[in-house]
């Protein structure tokens, strides 16, 4: 079954959105071939510019239905610019599934498509996004979201993540481990990982907390109060509290659990350790609270993602 991808994208797009994607699905071809056939599109066609310069050539949206269509983001003046004639792209029923990378979710959000649906959106964009969509149960801490036909993710390289589990849903894990392998993904981050990790990776917004977070990254299996990472980082734990999550956009507490769970998820799909011994190690203290912690973030247990990746 051969399946039409259209992405959508529009003067000023964010290239990443769109060629992320791409070479996921032109991969998974080369895996599985006659799975996919890709079409650029842009309302008018032709050549059209990214924000970096370097230009797509596109065909005109027209009235053909597709199994999915994924629509680019890229900076919000552009995209509201732009709004109009790929809203009523996506208005008019003409696929199957719909995407939005990054800002992209915007153009779903203004077809009306996420009205009481759960979606996410680049965390810099997230408040403006609620604004004008109150009616959209936004998650901005999720790297991609699935709601039904209706899938949104984070910023810009979040649309690999998002790509990929659309070629899980089409072809099955076993393919979309391969074209991650290709593609040199070094782990596939799943549904539920928080996009605050890149931040958390970078020490925050000015790399303020760097130190700090390989300090935590080190010690995950031991206490992780405010107070004693405040003390670390020689602040009060109050002051603490409130320029962290400045930084970051995250609780210190959140931030722990997300390293514990990275650390975590790592040890049971690349290693037969015990999972006694890997939540002890990680700082979960005993399986049962890895496991509720787990299901949470990644919606399976830690022995359902041990199969899933031996698979």
């Amino acid at each position: 079954m051969r399946r039409e991808i259209a992405i959508v994208v529009f003067p000023g797009f964010q290239l990443l959105d769109a060629a992320g994607p791409i070479a996921v699905f032109e991969m998974a071809e080369r895996f599985r071939p006659d799975s996919y056939t890709i079409d650029v599109l842009a309302p008018g066609g032709g050549i059209v510019r990214s924000s970096s310069g370097v230009c797509l050539a596109t065909a005109p949206i027209d009235h053909r239905r597709f199994d999915t269509v994924i629509v680019s983001g890229g900076n919000l003046a552009q995209v509201e610019a732009g709004q109009a004639d790929i809203s009523a792209l996506l208005g008019k029923d003409a696929w199957r599934r719909a995407a939005g990378v990054c800002s992209g979710a915007f153009f779903l959000a203004e077809a009306g498509l996420l009205d009481g649906r759960l979606a996410t959106t680049h965390w810099a964009a997230a408040e403006r996004f609620r604004l004008r969509y109150p009616g959209v149960r936004l998650d901005a801490d999720r790297m991609f979201v699935r709601d039904g036909n209706l899938w949104t993710s984070a910023g810009i390289s979040a649309g690999i993540d998002l790509a990929l589990a659309l070629v899980e849903d089409d072809l099955g894990p076993a393919i979309a481990r391969r074209t991650a392998q290709q593609l040199v993904v070094h782990q596939r981050r799943h549904v539920g990982q928080s996009q605050y990790s890149v931040l958390v990776e970078q020490g925050g917004k000015t790399g303020r907390f760097c130190d700090l977070i390989g300090w935590m990254r080190a010690r995950l299996a031991e206490p992780m109060t405010v107070e004693r990472l405040a003390e670390r980082a020689a602040m009060s734990p109050r002051n603490f509290a409130r320029a962290f999550v400045a930084e970051i956009g995250a609780t210190p507490a959140k931030v722990v659990e997300g390293l514990r769970l990275e650390a975590a998820r790592i040890a049971v799909e690349t290693s037969h350790l015990h999972l006694d011994h890997i939540a002890v190690s990680t700082g979960f203290g005993d399986a049962n609270r890895m496991r509720r912690a787990f299901v949470r973030a990644f919606g399976m247990s830690p022995q359902s993602l041990r199969r899933s990746a031996s698979t």
